[in-house]
């Protein structure tokens, strides 16, 4: 398995992380009845403005894995978390090293910083019927449905919402 070092994007990694993104989200077909969202998703500056994007990297060779953008209720990129929750979005991880623990790694990545800030709890959203992987990733971290927040921002796009009691 490969060895996955996490840290903060920089901005030479910006143009990485949008291709790595874009190319993720279109392999599951998450982007074939939504192409805008394309453009949000390469957007990896605006991301890092108002939030950590993070990146996993193989620690031998330098490549990178995957990314993912860890966000905190009321900032720009934060769709659902409340007050004293975490939110992450926009995990992705190259189709080519789809299976080497880089998602677990970012998800880890995250559950930690929102330890570390007191979070109460870590809330995300995933696609009902796209990305089975991640839905099983979340399954297995404890992450439970909470289909109360379920949400739809388009027509045709529902949101399923999920959530990891910290406390």
């Amino acid at each position: 398995m490969t060895e996955v070092l996490i840290r903060r994007a920089e901005p030479a990694d910006f143009a990485g992380v949008a291709q790595l993104t874009v190319a993720a989200y279109e392999a599951d077909g998450q982007l074939k009845h939504e192409p805008a969202y394309a453009d949000a998703l390469g957007n990896v500056s605006a991301r890092a403005e108002h939030g950590d994007v993070l990146v996993a990297v193989d620690r031998e060779s330098g490549r990178l894995l995957g990314s993912v953008t860890f966000v905190l209720p009321g900032t720009r990129f934060a769709e659902m978390s409340r007050p004293g929750e975490a939110e992450f979005r926009m995990l992705a991880v190259d189709p080519a090293a789809q299976g080497r623990g880089a998602g677990a790694a970012l998800v880890e990545a995250c559950v930690a910083r929102a330890i570390e800030l007191g979070c109460t709890g870590v809330t995300i959203c995933v696609r009902d019927g796209f990305a089975e992987p991640a839905h099983r990733l979340y399954r297995r971290r404890g992450f439970v449905r909470q289909r109360e927040r379920d949400w739809s921002p388009a027509p045709g796009v529902d949101l399923l919402a999920l959530y990891l009691p910290l406390r």
